[in-house]
């Protein structure tokens, strides 16, 4: 089960207020998103992964006091996690990948939409369901089209281009508002 968005800054924002069951939560729930953002963009092996999640995890704890409450917590993570990995793609002298929809919605001309508190939740929310739910699985996630096929019930086929429509849909929004 993934934890929504809205929980995430629940539980950021109860940590800032001093509630240590808040912030422990939500490191906890940290931990898969980040394992699942790295998956995708970092080859390497196991440990290279771990490593970042945990150096992100740090940096969120160490951090924290930088966030603010108005603004989507989704964005502010990613953007740490973005910057752990470009720094890590130049220690390991890699060029950084930047293709795929969360560097699209991490690039500096994405502040505006950040300002109007337009986060990736909310962009889902947007789509129809079973959209929605297979960009969350494969994208978001980090599961494979096989096995979000099969959670689904769904084949795979099906899945490829629900994810395809779908990312072209947010695209579109995050580009220029259009549906």
């Amino acid at each position: 089960m993934t934890t929504s968005a809205d929980q995430l800054q629940a539980w950021m924002i109860g940590g800032l207020d001093g509630r240590a069951d808040d912030h422990a939560a939500l490191l906890r729930a940290l931990v898969p998103l980040l394992r699942a953002f790295y998956r995708r963009r970092v080859r390497g092996d196991g440990d290279d992964i771990e490593d970042l999640v945990q150096e992100t995890l740090i940096a969120v704890h160490t951090r924290r006091a930088t966030y603010d409450r108005d603004r989507p917590f989704s964005a502010w993570l990613f953007a740490i996690a973005r910057y752990k990995m470009i720094d890590h793609f130049r220690r390991v002298r890699r060029l950084v990948p930047m293709d795929g929809l969360e560097d699209t919605l991490l690039a500096e001309d994405f502040a505006a939409a950040v300002d109007a508190r337009m986060d990736l939740s909310d962009l889902l929310k947007t789509l129809p369901p079973k959209q929605a739910a297979v960009i969350q699985a494969t994208r978001v996630e980090g599961r494979s089209i096989a096995e979000t096929a099969e959670a689904a019930g769904l084949g795979e086929s099906d899945v490829k281009i629900s994810v395809h429509r779908g990312l072209k849909a947010l695209f579109a929004r995050v580009q220029g508002g259009r549906s």
